[in-house]
Parts: C-alpha cells; structure tokens; sequence
C-alpha cells in the first residue's frame, strides 16, 4: 500500500482526487492539502510514499517546491495547463494528469506508482543481499539452505511453491509473490504467474515458451501474456 497526499489550492480538486483513492484498495490517503507548505509540513510528519501535485498553486507553485525537496517521494503533476508538461518530466515526475481527471487516466497514474515502487523494492532488497549467494526457506520443519545458482526455476502451487533445483526440490509454503521479493533482481524473472525462471538456465526461447534443461531433459514453461514483454526486455539486452 502506498501512502499518498494530494495537493491543490481547488476543494473540487481535491474532492475529486479523494474520491478517487478512496476507491483504490492500494492507496491510503494521508493529508489534503491546499498549498506547498502545508504538504511540506505532511512530509515532515508521514511517511509519503507518493503526491498528487497541483502545478498553479499561491505562494508556491508545484514545480518550486519539487525542486526545493531533497528526497522528493514519487510524483504526479495534475493542471489544467499542458504547456507544463517537459518541466514535469525534467523533475522525474512519475506522470502528468491534465484535468479534468478521468478515473482511467488517474488508474494509469497510480499502476506506475505500484511498479516504481515494487521496482525500487526489489532493488533495495537486492542490496542488501549483495554479496550472498543463498537464502534460506522452511521446509520439512527446518531451515533449508538454497543456493541462487541451482535454482533452475519455481514453480507456484496454491499456497506453495516448489524450488527446482539441479539436485531435487524444496517444497516451501509461501507465496510465489512473497518469494519472488526475495530473489536477486536481474537474476530471476517471473514469466508466469505460476513460474519464475532462472534467468542463466534458460537454453532457448520458442514462441510463448521458454527452455530449461531438468534432470538432462529439456522443460518447457509457458510465458503469460503479461510477464512477455519485460522478459524479452532482458533477453535483448544479451542478444547480439
């Protein structure tokens, strides 16, 4: 869950932003605010991991006090003026929304947030794994010891998730999701929402499938739709 303000000198604005998140399971709304300094006193006081900023606002317009953060949270530009749009984006704003707000276009605006921020997860606990080569998981009521490199992939069943490795399985109960936040990033790649793959131990990839080798045979595993895209994402980077 992501905690949010909204920012903007208009009531309806803002009324229609509430309502807005009010209907989004994923965004906990933390502080209206109807001016730079009182969203600047929010982030002194809360946690924020994402702003929806008014652009035109008194005293202090968006952009000034973006530029005036030192570690701004994710933001998203909302105005009626487009013409704002390339000094947004000069501020690594997450996006732009020109009102009126259409609950498709803030529903975009919020999916980016959730996969910055599952990003931006998975990188940090990458680099607080830097330098192990192994994890431990519960099975057979003990903690067993599972190397990165002889994981071939994992596969998701109902509440469990079987580890394939070069050498047998481990059946552990936990999420594929829970699981999948624990892996290096870059190394490891959900192609399915029953498969994570081993990014070194793919062989081939042939239409919506892809190759491993398992127990000296060839093992195909399907590519869902959504996972297609950012796994070939990967393979261009190594493809000559």
């Amino acid at each position: 869950m992501l905690n949010v303000i909204i920012v903007d000198d208009e009531p309806l604005a803002l009324d229609v932003l509430e309502t807005y998140i009010a209907q989004m399971p994923e965004l906990n709304l933390v502080q209206r605010c109807t001016n730079a300094l009182e969203a600047n006193e929010a982030l002194k006081n809360h946690v924020v991991d994402l702003i929806f900023l008014d652009i035109q606002m008194p005293q202090l317009t968006g952009i000034d006090f973006v530029k005036a953060l030192t570690r701004p949270p994710m933001i998203v530009f909302t105005t009626a003026y487009p013409n704002y749009a390339i000094q947004g984006f000069d501020l690594n704003a997450l996006d732009y929304l020109l009102k009126p707000i259409s609950l498709e276009r803030f529903m975009k605006a919020v999916n980016k947030a959730m996969d910055q921020a599952e990003l931006q997860k998975r990188e940090n606990n990458t680099a607080n794994l830097e330098g192990m080569e192994f994890f431990f998981v519960k099975a057979d009521k003990k903690l067993v010891k599972v190397n990165f490199d002889d994981i071939i992939y994992i596969e998701g069943l109902k509440d469990y998730v079987i580890i394939r490795l070069n050498q047998g399985r481990v059946i552990t109960l936990q999420t594929m999701k829970s699981l999948e936040e624990k892996l290096p990033f870059g190394r490891f790649k959900r192609i399915h929402r029953s498969y994570i793959v081993a990014m070194d131990k793919i062989t081939a990839i042939e239409g919506n499938m892809v190759e491993v080798i398992e127990k000296d045979k060839p093992k195909l595993l399907p590519i869902g739709k959504n996972y297609r895209d950012e796994l070939l994402v990967l393979i261009d980077k190594n493809r000559l």
